[in-house]
């Protein structure tokens, strides 16, 4: 079975006991956690900022795994000037935080850790923006053999179809590198979630969700996007990866509260997998 879990953008001000906690009073069997690395202070619940071992025993406590780790990196830096840059400019600067990013993961034992490609250059074919980028995933797939953790690389900016998120990892060709299927962002882009996850195949190994109505994020299901085509499908293919709520919170202001639409959310996943959800203390509203 799939695994449903939310993204902490929903609540940056919780503490991460109380993301553990509600997460599992929800039903959630995972959550993925938003870090910005080192020194950060964006959100109480950033994972940089606590011991590991204490938020293993979080997870211990209350029975939800750190599904995936979630991160800004991107990898699209232009090399400037075009070829002396490749000799004095810093153009390793996402790699050094992917190699954190993917240490952070292992000590958490956390098996995701969510990346971006990103933008070509505004007179860059995709190819050459791919030709640019790929190189520097590989170099971090590289630091994490032997880790037990692996990169997934999120559908946005120039490559938000699945055919162009293939093709990037087709670029890397590496075995510990693999796709963050947005759901909301192939949508918009002309992609059908079946034909997505057909595209990606077993390279898709984190599938990430959201609703939006009118332009603002809105409960699951309530919204514009094929949600419920996307559980149906991922439920027929057996899909069995962590299935991320992201609920834009962190970026937007005035959204309704993160806890009514994270319960919310959870009683509609586990109805349309066709399993059963913990009855939340707190009903939704």
């Amino acid at each position: 079975m799939l695994k449903p879990a939310f993204s902490t953008v929903a609540c940056p001000e919780w503490p991460l006991e109380t993301v553990f906690a509600n997460a599992a009073r929800m039903g959630y069997l995972a959550v993925e956690l938003r870090t910005f690395g080192d020194n950060s202070r964006s959100f109480a619940c950033d994972p940089a900022l606590t011991a590991p071992e204490k938020i293993r025993g979080y997870t211990d406590k209350f029975g939800v795994q750190v599904g995936v780790l979630g991160t800004g990196i991107r990898f699209d830096a232009p090399i400037s000037p075009p070829v002396l840059g490749h000799l004095i400019g810093d153009n390793e600067k996402a790699v050094r935080e992917g190699k954190r990013a993917i240490d952070l993961a292992a000590t958490l034992e956390c098996p995701y850790v969510r990346m971006f490609a990103y933008q070509a250059q505004t007179t860059e074919s995709s190819a050459a923006a791919i030709a640019r980028l790929a190189p520097r995933i590989a170099k971090v797939a590289d630091h994490a053999h032997r880790t037990g953790v692996k990169i997934v690389i999120e559908n946005g900016g120039s490559f938000q179809r699945a055919s162009e998120l293939a093709a990037v990892l087709d670029a890397v060709g590496s075995p510990l590198v693999g796709a963050c299927y947005n759901v909301a962002i192939g949508h918009v882009a002309g992609d059908k979630a079946d034909s997505a996850f057909n595209v990606l195949g077993e390279r898709l190994w984190v599938a990430r969700v959201k609703d939006v109505k009118a332009g603002i994020p809105c409960r699951l299901g309530e919204g514009e996007i094929p949600v419920r085509a996307a559980f149906d499908r991922l439920s027929a293919i057996g899909f069995d990866g962590p299935v991320v709520f992201e609920y834009d919170r962190a970026w937007i202001e005035n959204l309704e509260a993160a806890e009514p639409v994270l319960t919310s959310a959870a009683i509609n996943i586990f109805n349309w997998i066709g399993a059963s959800v913990k009855k939340p203390a707190l009903a939704a509203r």
